[in-house]
């Protein structure tokens, strides 16, 4: 059996920020040999509420042309499930949280159980709802049976950057991008979460 693990990274992001530490995650898995699907979940507005938040549906459009949408499939497959989202009112975008909800048949069927599972996030504030955005993400992973694992602080950068709980940033009101403190979090995470799966899967 292979001791690389497959990893699906599965995100929403309206600006870009999310997208940015989905992509420093998904770099620190495979510098662990993993095997990663990065993928996007789709709106669940039409344009003319998206009209609304300049620049979303451009950047809609960019994204889902470069990220396939994640299906239970990626899922199944994957033995590490890392969800990343933007906060909302200090939760999940609906945008994630429809996907993830769409998971009730893998759930019954016992297929969510053991699987590694981590989260990730970002917001317009310092304290916006960074960690209990992740941790809402992990009371989800726990009913699903999957086994937590938060970067904590294993990568030095986490004491000036994200959260022990998962990869986060501050975009602020620019957007401002992760920083590379941040980025530097977001790739411990990926990989941290690739060594427990093949560990889990070998």
């Amino acid at each position: 059996m292979s001791k690389t693990a497959n990893v699906a990274v599965i995100f929403y992001s309206r600006d870009g920020s999310t997208e940015t530490l989905a992509k420093a995650i998904a770099e620190g898995a495979q510098s662990e040999g993993a095997e990663v699907r990065l993928l996007r979940a789709r709106e669940i507005v039409g344009p003319d509420v998206m009209a609304h938040a300049p620049g979303w549906a451009e950047n809609a459009e960019r994204m889902n042309g470069l990220y396939a949408a994640p299906t239970a499939a990626d899922v199944e497959w994957a033995d590490a499930v890392i969800w990343g989202s933007p906060t909302r009112f200090a939760s999940v975008s609906s945008e994630l949280r429809a996907f993830i909800d769409s998971l009730g048949g893998l759930w019954a069927s016992g297929k969510t159980v053991g699987k590694v599972g981590g989260a990730f996030t970002s917001t317009a504030t310092p304290h916006g709802g960074n960690e209990a955005t992740i941790l809402s993400m992990y009371t989800t992973m726990a009913h699903f049976g999957m086994v937590i694992v938060p970067p904590g602080f294993g990568e030095p950068a986490a004491f000036g950057a994200g959260t022990p709980y998962g990869a986060s940033s501050v975009a602020g009101q620019g957007p401002n991008p992760p920083t590379e403190g941040d980025l530097a979090v977001a790739r411990y995470q990926g990989k941290r979460a690739a060594q427990v799966a093949a560990k889990l899967k070998a």
